[in-house]
């Protein structure tokens, strides 16, 4: 059973496997995960990278839409370095790359929709536990990467409709278009966010 995710990066509610899997296990596999397939450098490899990261999709029951919102803010970007490394490189590089890009993020979204924050947050504390002991503010910290983590496909989603407003009005190529909404809408979304945590007490 599943919910549906309201934006990029938005927990859906589902009773899967990994909607039930421990949050920490799931960042360590993430992690992991990750860090194999920056080593992958084949056609083949990445081919079989998203088969499998498509497959736990699938598993997760999340939903195509929501499948769909974790990459869709990459639509600009990866076409633009998919050209640059092919200029850089060579043809096959630069399908690698850009498929592995894609493929990372995916995963990344692939957590984030079958966990809950509250449950990132407190596997990142868990995990960094141990710093406590060395008077660092783990709750602060574990605060700060979740944040990050959510914020990440928050803003790109933002570049990706800013993206799709400069287009429809004709400026596609101007980059004063571009840059001065994607500012402005990411100071208002750091803004909203800094008043949500002061009224948490979270301003010193």
């Amino acid at each position: 059973m599943s919910g549906t995710s309201a934006a990029a990066g938005a927990y859906v509610v589902g009773r899967s496997l990994l909607h039930r899997a421990p949050a920490g296990p799931k960042l360590a596999a993430l992690m992991l995960c990750s860090l194999a397939l920056l080593l992958v450098r084949s056609p083949l490899g990445v081919a079989l990278a998203a088969l499998v990261v498509a497959g736990l999709y699938a598993l997760a029951g999340v939903g195509g839409r929501a499948a769909w919102g974790q990459v869709r803010p990459l639509r600009v970007f990866v076409p633009v370095l998919f050209a640059l490394q092919w200029w850089l490189m060579d043809l096959t590089s630069a399908a690698v790359l850009s498929t592995r890009l894609v493929v990372l993020v995916a995963l990344a979204g692939l957590v984030t929709c079958t966990t809950r924050v509250a449950d990132l947050l407190g596997a990142i504390e868990r995990g960094l536990a141990p710093l406590g002991r060395v008077g660092v503010d783990v709750e602060r910290i574990a605060l700060v990467l979740a944040l990050a983590l959510r914020s990440v496909p928050v803003i790109a989603d933002l570049a990706g409709r800013v993206r799709d407003a400069q287009r429809a009005r004709g400026h596609e190529h101007d980059v004063r278009a571009f840059a001065v909404p994607l500012v402005v809408g990411a100071m208002r979304q750091a803004d909203a966010l800094g008043e949500a945590l002061r009224a948490r007490g979270f301003d010193d």
